[in-house]
């Protein structure tokens, strides 16, 4: 199996993991964790430099999601690389459960911050990559931020450091799925152009289709895309992507589905693995 078969697999796994929690839970942020579950899969096995066993090597890449409503990708894929048994999924959403409805770096093995405070991720992703840097140590900061989070201005305040400091061992990423919990984002707050907004920062940017395995991962292989900028990579995704009834809607924010539909959804991400895995073996 080609290494990118091999991610595209691990995807496809980590989305049948939050039909998983979803059953523990009954509920819960399935739109933006289905759309950014491919980049979150290619920065865990194939971009960043971490493992389970080395949890707290001074010099291991940091990820933090910024939108940690979306934690559930984030579990899902946190579970595949080995950080804590697939098991602890079952308990996801319950009563004193160590998987939370937002990642808590207190109680998850591989959170590295509280996220879920819109806005939050970014300035503390940028005091991270400052600090790394200040201190000698080679790990690099990736953040994942949604575009219904992008009117935060905080998240401006942190570009405004990423720029001034040239921090490029700073990458963001940007799930721009088009969608919020109240409608389009372009209709709610309207941040687009969104990659040459970060580019006034003092950004390199590109944009990609960030549901599309090959593309995320030679728009990460390739950062930092200017030496001395930090990287945005401006992800196109669609909200709920790989259950087809749920595609595209803001429904799909937070869905509370019914037994009925929870087994059809699981169903069809069970089909997506099982076929990605027969195409995988003959790669």
């Amino acid at each position: 199996m080609t290494d990118l078969a091999r991610l595209e697999v691990e995807a496809a796994r980590a989305r049948l993991s939050i039909t998983r929690m979803l059953r523990a839970a009954g509920t819960g942020h399935v739109g933006g964790a289905l759309s950014c579950i491919d980049v979150v899969t290619a920065l865990y096995f194939h971009t960043m430099n971490v493992a389970p066993e080395r949890i707290d090597d001074p010099d291991r890449d940091r990820f933090l999601l910024s939108a940690g409503h979306k934690a559930m990708a984030q579990y899902a894929v946190l579970a595949r690389r080995g950080f804590f048994p697939e098991g602890l999924l079952d308990s996801y959403g319950t009563l004193d459960a160590r998987l939370t409805g937002h990642p808590d770096m207190h109680k998850t093995p591989g959170v590295e911050a509280n996220t879920g405070a819109l806005g939050h991720g970014l300035p503390i992703a940028c005091g991270m990559a400052l600090g790394l840097r200040r201190i000698g140590h080679g790990g690099r900061v990736f953040v994942v931020l949604g575009d219904g989070e992008l009117p935060e201005g905080s998240n401006w305040e942190g570009a405004a450091i990423a720029g001034h400091y040239q921090l490029d061992n700073l990458v963001v990423i940007v799930d721009a799925n088009g969608l919020q919990i109240s409608g389009r984002t372009a209709d709610v707050m309207n941040m687009e152009p969104i990659a040459e907004k970060f580019v006034a920062f003092g950004f390199a940017a590109q944009a990609i289709d960030g549901n599309d395995m090959r593309s995320v991962v030679d728009a990460l292989d390739a950062t930092p895309f200017r030496a001395g900028k930090p990287s945005v990579i401006v992800a196109q995704t669609t909200k709920a992507k790989g259950i087809a009834s749920l595609e595209g809607t803001a429904g799909s924010h937070h869905w509370k589905p019914s037994a009925e539909e929870l087994d059809r959804a699981t169903s069809d991400l069970q089909a997506a693995v099982d076929r990605l895995e027969l195409v995988g073996a003959r790669s």
